[in-house]
């Protein structure tokens, strides 16, 4: 029997070894993650609210959007997703529905905050936290929630105090000491760490896994993965990992095609062609597996004809 994705995700959260928490906003994102061998994919809340509803991060989206999305993203892949719950969108009785809704998309784990509702991204002035109690209420309705459904359900608290209103490193610590306290609380995550000498002491004082996001800046230069790793980080979270690059692109593209027109165009494809790793695999599509469906299942006379149609067939070949 297949081994469960909340399970697998809570055993790659407990390894010694680090792993890459490699994040975005949906499925297509996630399939190239899978298929270059990465083993799990994160679903950041910050990604989801700029590419679904074209708003920053700062608590618009809803619970069932969030969850409808990680629903998508979970359909398409076969590594565990790891989301964004953000506050749990209420109090500690709307986070135990919101756990539920989540375990029952099929996610493998979410991180829940201690920030006031509506929310501010991580990387965002005007942040302001619940009490430490309300948070531990909170912890213990996701706990509940979790249990009833599947208990390998990863959840993970996440501590916003350091860049909050009246926020300091030592009150970081003094709520990451004490959400780890609720039983069945799996991971910590202490955001918005200032210095990479802050995120190994939150590493070396907080039990179990820990899992801190590195803003660069203020932490300068990045540190490796084998960096991340000694420092005892249970994972390399990078939230915008599988579409940075790709924004980046785009923004650079544009701006390039509004300068040179189609010459633009012309140079883009050139440089892809020329690629250490040529353009995006046709294979992250999985074409072949539509191909096997229709000889599966459809009458002959309703099969189509890839060999005498122009386009990409399903083995990736042109046909021209």
């Amino acid at each position: 029997m297949p081994q469960k994705m909340t399970t697998r995700l809570k055993e790659l959260f407990n390894r010694p070894q680090i792993f890459v928490l490699a994040g975005g906003f949906g499925p297509y994102g996630a399939k190239m993650a899978e298929f270059l061998g990465y083993e799990s994919f994160y679903m950041s809340g910050a990604n989801s609210s700029a590419n679904t509803i074209g708003w920053p991060d700062v608590g618009m989206m809803s619970m069932r959007e969030m969850v409808d999305n990680a629903r998508r993203i979970v359909a398409a892949v076969n590594i565990p997703v790891f989301a964004d719950s953000d506050t749990g969108y209420g109090n500690a009785v709307s986070v135990y529905r919101t756990i539920r809704e989540y375990v029952l998309a099929g996610v493998a784990g979410i991180h829940l905050e201690d920030q006031e509702h509506p929310k501010k991204s991580g990387s965002m002035a005007g942040r302001r936290c619940i009490s430490t109690e309300e948070m531990i209420g909170k912890l213990r309705a996701a706990v509940d929630a979790r249990n009833e459904v599947d208990p390998d359900f990863v959840i993970c608290a996440r501590c916003d105090f350091r860049g909050a209103e009246g926020g300091s490193f030592e009150g970081v610590i003094e709520r990451c000491l004490r959400y780890k306290e609720v039983p069945g609380v799996d991971v910590v995550f202490p955001e918005g760490l200032q210095s990479w000498e802050e995120i190994k002491e939150a590493c070396r004082r907080i039990p179990g896994p820990v899992l801190p996001l590195i803003h660069t800046p203020p932490v300068e230069p990045h540190p490796s993965l084998e960096e991340q790793e000694r420092a005892g980080m249970a994972a390399a979270f990078y939230p915008g990992f599988t579409n940075m690059a790709g924004n980046q692109a785009s923004w650079e593209f544009m701006n390039d095609f509004k300068e040179r027109g189609t010459a633009a165009m012309d140079e883009l494809r050139e440089r892809s062609g020329k690629s250490k790793w040529g353009p995006i695999s046709p294979g992250v599509m999985d074409l072949p597996r539509v191909r096997a469906l229709e000889e599966k299942y459809l009458p002959k006379e309703l099969q189509r004809d890839y060999e005498h149609t122009l386009g990409r067939r399903p083995d990736g070949t042109l046909s021209r």
